[in-house]
């Protein structure tokens, strides 16, 4: 059972996790595309590390369903050396655990044709490396935006096939599936011959949905009051496969793409920044958005090669699922000291053979987590900053607990000595969510035939409902049966 505390505004999520969407036509994929799970990894958090620390990361990693990274770099003067020492791991683990490039086009210049030369020496570089990720021999490549660069060509589709996927340096040798922010429906089309696929780094949220736009989306969604129908209709959006199907579609309009389609998924979003960054807004994770869109991608697993996870250690906006080890973007531990999220960790391993072979493995644990382990929806005016994250009216005071069973049985859970309640679940997973108490903590317990399996009760978490400041990131704590 995961047990994961945090304060954020979420749904019941429930079986609206297979979302009906209109068909969609998927054209032939790549023969070479294997059917994995990823984590987006960002390198510039790796300032320092050594080859230990990136086995130690990797090694995690593959013990818990994930089969490869994908590097996110920027222009860093490290970029090389750590991208060196991930390889080095990677290659002395002898476990086949898959690398590739995800170049930060929002931090590479990209307006002149001399900017390419890094991202093509960079690829060559490594192309070769045995475990480099490789789609029919050729080296796989990912990006992070990239639709704004011409490379000093007329426009981007000609500056990218120009200068990377069709210059004679390159060409033949990668297999490219940027995640490009574009309307796909018209756009994507220009792409031909630089488009091998698609990722849609942004499928892991319920990004199009803001408070600003609740009353068109979601009619009649009282976000002061998210209950009842309004609660099952605001379920449609949390981890929807209806947007990666408008993707799908576009990419069936670039002609001689292999198809490849990453999806991603994500956790969570929060981000606090003031100053000149000026970045303070959520996504709404609450309704278990983890594992609805976990759900969702399974429903579809046809339709999606890759599955890349968002993230494993983007601090800043609060979707990492891996451990924090060294490096935090300044000003961001001031929400993400004491909020471990590996209790999510913990179970991706139960998703991604799903998603990989059809199949859910056997397991007992128990996973919950909260989305305002620190700022209650009646929040006080906090010392940090005078203005709370956009959207964070959709969060809701509520623990979110998923448990996989191995058989029947009832698990308990507890905000306080007077709020509880007792839930019989199935073998398999089931979601559950309790209200908080203010000033009260998490409890959940898994019983079978009269005996505890499973007795999860974080130590130093409290619902305070009076902080000094905004912090809407998750609190998240796991137990399994031992």
């Amino acid at each position: 059972m995961l047990f994961r505390t945090s304060l954020y505004s979420a749904g019941l999520l429930a079986a609206a996790a297979f979302v009906k969407a209109a068909p969609t036509k998927v054209a032939r994929q790549a023969a070479g595309v294997p059917k994995i799970v990823v984590a987006h990894q960002i390198v510039g958090l790796t300032a320092g590390f050594t080859v230990e620390d990136w086995t130690a990361d990797l090694t995690l990693a593959q013990a818990n369903g994930i089969d490869g990274f994908a590097l996110n770099v920027g222009n860093d003067d490290f970029t090389t050396e750590q991208v060196t020492n991930a390889f080095t791991a990677a290659e002395q683990m002898n476990s086949n655990f898959q690398l590739f490039f995800s170049f930060d086009m929002n931090v590479f210049p990209c307006a002149a044709a001399g900017d390419a030369d890094t991202i093509r020496s960079l690829t060559l570089q490594f192309a070769g490396r045995p475990n480099q990720l490789k789609v029919d021999g050729k080296a796989f490549v990912s990006t992070f935006a990239g639709q704004q660069c011409t490379f000093g060509q007329a426009d981007a589709a000609s500056g990218w096939r120009s200068q990377y996927t069709q210059h004679p340096d390159i060409t033949g040798k990668i297999h490219f599936v940027p995640s490009f922010f574009i309307d796909p429906s018209t756009q994507f089309a220009a792409f031909t011959g630089v488009m091998d696929g698609d990722f849609h780094f942004n499928s892991g949220w319920p990004f199009k949905l803001t408070a600003d736009n609740a009353g068109t989306l979601v009619p009649g969604l009282d976000i002061n009051n998210i209950q009842g129908d309004g609660e099952t209709a605001l379920q449609q959006f949390i981890g929807s496969f209806d947007d990666d199907n408008i993707h799908l579609s576009g990419l069936g309009t670039v002609q001689g793409s292999a198809q490849t389609y990453m999806a991603a998924v994500a956790p969570w979003f929060f981000t606090h920044f003031g100053g000149a960054l000026n970045k303070n807004f959520v996504f709404d994770g609450d309704e278990h958005l983890w594992v609805s869109r976990w759900e969702n991608l399974i429903a579809n697993r046809d339709k999606v090669s890759l599955v890349e996870i968002v993230t494993w250690n983007d601090f800043g906006e609060s979707h990492y699922i891996g451990p924090q080890r060294k490096n935090l973007p300044a000003g961001s531990e001031a929400w993400v000291n004491g909020f471990d999220h590996q209790g999510w960790l913990d179970l991706t391993n139960f998703f991604a053979t799903q998603f990989k072979t059809g199949q859910a493995p056997p397991s007992t644990r128990i996973s919950s987590s909260c989305g305002r382990a620190r700022t209650p929806r009646t929040r006080p005016p906090p010392t940090r900053s005078a203005l709370p994250p956009a959207s964070s009216s959709y969060f809701q005071d509520k623990m979110w607990a998923v448990v996989l069973a191995t058989a029947d049985g009832q698990v308990t859970l507890s905000s306080s000595d007077q709020t509880t309640q007792t839930f019989d679940v199935k073998a398999g997973m089931n979601k559950l969510q309790l209200p908080l108490t203010p000033g009260g903590f998490m409890h959940g317990t898994l019983t079978r035939n009269g005996q505890t399996v499973i007795d999860l009760k974080p130590d130093g978490y409290t619902f305070d409902p009076n902080p000094t400041a905004f912090n809407y990131n998750a609190f998240v704590t796991s137990a399994k049966a031992q």
